[in-house]
């Protein structure tokens, strides 16, 4: 299996100004190849037309990712087909979302599901998110900037929707809508991404105009930056060659049995006030 580097990352060894961004709701869109390269090395069949706009199925042929930046709104779409007793889903998030937050729900795409039950509200307590009540069956957590949220409202017909945003001085910046039958565990997967203090790495010319943005400026080599993307390009495959050596392997079973997909249907969050 070929090692090279992404064609078009790293064409010079001159250095080259990036910046780290913090925090990372407020870093832009991104380089969309840090989550489609990560799912072509997971084994996801690419359906993205040549010129044209990704898009991605899982080997399974149950969950495609598509990127549409011209669309209305334009953005990220994902979605999962139907796959008894679990429902068919949808989350959309619009363009300028970091490809950093999206990533950690595409990413958990690619990984077998934790057995802990999923509690999308923990990953934001623990990084001093404010948590609240705001009115029947409605929570939010709001990042300590104030500028960033993910908010779980139930209407009374028993629908519910997880909302996540973030705004500067300008305005909405991005949006992300989750279906009432978004998989938990997506959720977490999303806002343990959407919560991390670490900051995200953006070229010059590439920070968004905002005063809300602290960035460190830092020198980087191409053979640098392209070691960093390989890394994750390595874990990709390696999982995937974990993932199928161990499916090749198991002996052949009877159907799950009913409730295995327990947890996926979103219902009333863990919240704690």
């Amino acid at each position: 299996m070929s090692k090279r580097p992404y064609p078009g990352w790293g064409p010079s060894q001159q250095a080259q100004q990036h910046y780290l961004v913090e925090p990372r709701h407020l870093a832009g869109g991104g380089d969309v190849r840090h989550i489609t390269e990560f799912l072509r090395h997971s084994g996801w069949k690419d359906h993205s037309l040549r010129g044209g706009t990704p898009a991605f199925e899982s080997p399974d042929r149950t969950v495609r990712v598509g990127y549409n930046p011209a669309g209305q709104p334009g953005g990220w779409t994902i979605s999962g087909s139907a796959v008894p007793p679990a429902p068919e889903w949808h989350v959309s998030l619009t363009a300028q979302t970091p490809v950093e937050i999206v990533a950690g729900l595409t990413d958990a795409l690619t990984r077998p599901r934790s057995a802990h039950a999923p509690n999308p509200w923990a990953p934001l307590e623990e990084q001093q998110w404010k948590t609240e009540r705001l009115q029947y069956h409605t929570f939010t957590a709001t990042s300590p900037d104030n500028n960033a949220w993910l908010r779980y409202q139930q209407a009374k017909d028993g629908q519910a929707v997880w909302m996540a945003g973030a705004r500067t001085e300008h305005g909405l910046t991005w949006q992300a809508v989750f279906s009432s039958t978004t998989p938990m565990h997506l959720i977490q997967a999303f806002s343990t991404s959407l919560a991390s203090p670490e900051p995200v790495m953006r070229p010059r010319g590439h920070v968004p105009p905002t005063r809300m943005v602290r960035t460190t400026s830092v020198s980087v080599l191409p053979h640098q930056l392209s070691a960093w993307q390989q890394t994750r390009i390595n874990t990709a495959r390696a999982a995937a060659w974990a993932r199928n050596s161990w499916a090749a392997s198991r002996p052949r079973t009877r159907a799950p049995r009913p409730g295995s997909h327990a947890g996926t249907r979103t219902g009333q969050p863990g919240f704690r006030r």
